[in-house]
């Protein structure tokens, strides 16, 4: 069972890179995140108090994982859109346990604490560009 998720949150520790073999195709690549999702309530003096934020994995599959693995950072504020799902399984004592996680669509940077971005280049495909971006 999933459902569609959206939540901001911060990234409580830095990400998990992994590679899992994909037989003569390219590896399959996910970037797993660990982020606290918060639920901040305005209280009357003006300011905010988290009631009920939860941490959450992020698991986040892409080609691109391994270089996005240097660009998301612990503390960094993020945007999460995908899909809870639960995952059962069973602790050394034989207990049924169960753990929710996100399936990340994607996971947008906010602006909060960023100093700079710096862009790559874009492709150099001429014929492939509209006209007024050549």
């Amino acid at each position: 069972m999933s459902t569609h998720f959206v939540g901001e949150g911060n990234i409580g520790s830095a990400p998990e890179y992994r590679e899992f073999p994909n037989g003569n195709d390219e590896p399959r690549r996910l970037l797993r995140l660990n982020v606290y999702f918060d639920n901040p309530v305005p209280t009357k003096d003006g300011e905010f108090e988290d009631r009920g934020g939860y941490w959450a994995p992020v698991e986040l599959w892409h080609r691109d994982a391994e270089h996005w693995q240097t660009l998301y950072q612990k503390g960094m504020r993020v945007l999460v859109v995908g899909r809870t799902e639960r995952d059962p399984w069973t602790d050394s004592e034989g207990n049924p346990r169960e753990t929710w996680q996100i399936n990340a669509r994607s996971v947008g940077i906010l602006p909060y604490r960023i100093e700079s971005v710096t862009l790559s280049p874009k492709p150099s495909n001429a014929g492939s560009q509209p006209p007024d971006e050549q």
